[in-house]
């Protein structure tokens, strides 16, 4: 790994902060020897005041050198790996990089030769530990990932640490970092966070919706040529009676032809702000042109992709608990533990899921056919579609192969929708794209299995049944028992 030396790390704090300099441990190659803190009263700071009333209010900046930036010469150490450079290197910037698809994403394009930064603002760590709950794999600080893969791969990756609903904040990172992309990974994603309690639905539509437009006025005053790669959700659409197109939908109504956006029918505060989103990224396209990609993206499933597996340290993320865990993941841990797989009613909900290596590849080949100037475009990111018992099904076949007893068991479902349902939606414009789909095998469950396997001594049987109720949410904060 790259040379970590011991320096005086100088620490400077605004808006009556008191200054001081303290150690720190340095990796000279990486990391500039200063740091800004800078108060803030954005929904994340908020959000850590409830969790540590005692905790100081600051948004951190913090970067590291690119590898286009860097003055040393020194070769680092490990093994380089060649990748298949882009015709033109991008600067990408990756909003919420230390997340599950974020993580995935920055690496993948960094080996394919991007120039990267991520952006976050760290705070789905501090969600693990104000609810209890922690990712099935042992994952490194956002510092170790980087250092690890400059060590491996010689690339270096940006980063700025603060939270994007602060205007000011990003607007340093537009201004540093130049991006001619930027991928938008940078929201609270899970549906059941959102229906704990008032807080949290709180904090969901202002973390999601007051960023997305940060972003959007960001690109407008410092880089009105910078193409916005948005994750959204299949969830935006619901489960309409009929087909679901890519993002638009022609109507003959009274004689008359018009294609207009595809209706939205949201299911959660979570899914709510996503179509915020998507009704503000349409206004700025058409009001100032502005560029951009809207991924309705499906279930998400694996851990594993080609930079991820280079180094223990690298490793991503795995949820399964009831709040952030998702089915697929959740069931492959329930069989390894030899608990009941958890399917919610009558299990005929059907959506589109699809693997993450998918989802990297998906977000690259967005970035490399930007939309238009003024186009808002809009492509359903997943593979294939699968109903939970359908799903449950499969993990139960995998697991008796490799000798686990694998059983299923129907629980109350704690959300409000249809539990069966018509759903064919459409998924071709990324496919014509180039994608290449990584389809559920029998070797991808195996290999998830085993995954779980390895790892189940960390599983907190505690955290798999679901505790969030859609009904029962409430105004009063919903405390979490250890």
């Amino acid at each position: 790994m790259a040379h970590l030396l011991s320096t005086s790390y100088s620490v400077k704090f605004s808006s009556g902060c008191k200054p001081y300099t303290k150690p720190f441990i340095q990796d000279s190659a990486l990391f500039p020897k200063s740091v800004t803190f800078q108060t803030s009263k954005t929904p994340f700071t908020r959000l850590l005041s409830q969790g540590k009333r005692s905790r100081s209010n600051c948004t951190v900046r913090a970067t590291t050198l690119s590898a286009s930036r860097e003055a040393s010469n020194e070769p680092s150490q490990g093994v380089h790996e060649s990748s298949s450079e882009p015709s033109k290197s991008k600067r990408v910037m990756v909003i919420g990089g230390d997340g599950y698809c974020g993580w995935a994403t920055a690496l993948h394009l960094s080996k394919k030769g991007y120039e990267v930064a991520i952006v976050d603002s760290l705070v789905r760590r501090l969600f693990d530990q104000q609810l209890g709950i922690d990712s099935l794999t042992p994952i490194s600080s956002i510092h170790d990932r980087l250092r690890c893969w400059k060590a491996l791969t010689g690339k270096s990756i940006e980063l700025y640490i603060g939270d994007i609903c602060d205007f000011e904040f990003l607007t340093d990172a537009f201004k540093s970092f130049e991006p001619e992309a930027v991928v938008h990974f940078g929201e609270q994603r899970s549906a059941p966070y959102s229906m704990i309690d008032r807080s949290r639905a709180v904090y969901t539509q202002n973390n999601n919706v007051i960023g997305t437009l940060n972003v959007l006025f960001a690109i407008k005053e410092f880089g009105e040529q910078c193409h916005l790669v948005k994750l959204g959700t299949m969830g935006e659409y619901g489960t309409p009676n009929i087909d679901i197109e890519e993002g638009y939908i022609t109507i003959t109504h009274n004689g008359r032809t018009d294609t207009l956006p595809y209706p939205k029918q949201a299911s959660s505060f979570y899914h709510l702000s996503k179509v915020h989103d998507s009704n503000n990224i349409a206004f700025t396209c058409k009001a100032w042109g502005i560029r951009a990609t809207d991924l309705n993206q499906g279930v998400v499933y694996g851990v594993r992709t080609d930079e991820t597996e280079m180094h223990e340290e690298l490793i991503n993320r795995l949820d399964y608990d009831g709040v952030f865990g998702t089915a697929l993941n959740r069931f492959c841990v329930q069989a390894a533990v030899g608990h009941p797989l958890t399917v919610y009613g009558k299990g005929g909900q059907t959506r589109g899921y699809l693997d993450i290596r998918d989802t990297v590849q998906c977000v690259e080949i967005a970035i490399a056919n930007p939309a238009q100037a003024g186009e808002f475009r809009v492509f359903n990111q997943f593979t294939e579609q699968f109903s939970v018992n359908e799903l449950a099904a499969l993990v139960t076949k995998a697991g008796e192969k490799l000798g686990l007893d694998v059983q299923t068991t129907s629980v109350p479902n704690p959300r409000v929708e249809a539990e069966e349902h018509y759903y064919n939606a459409k998924h071709t414009k990324l496919i014509e794209l180039g994608l290449k789909p990584h389809l559920l095998s029998d070797s991808l469950l195996d290999s998830l299995l085993n995954f779980a396997i390895k790892y189940e001594d960390r599983v907190d049987k505690k955290q798999i049944m679901p505790s969030v109720s859609w009904r029962k949410i409430g105004a009063r904060p919903k405390t979490v028992a250890a």
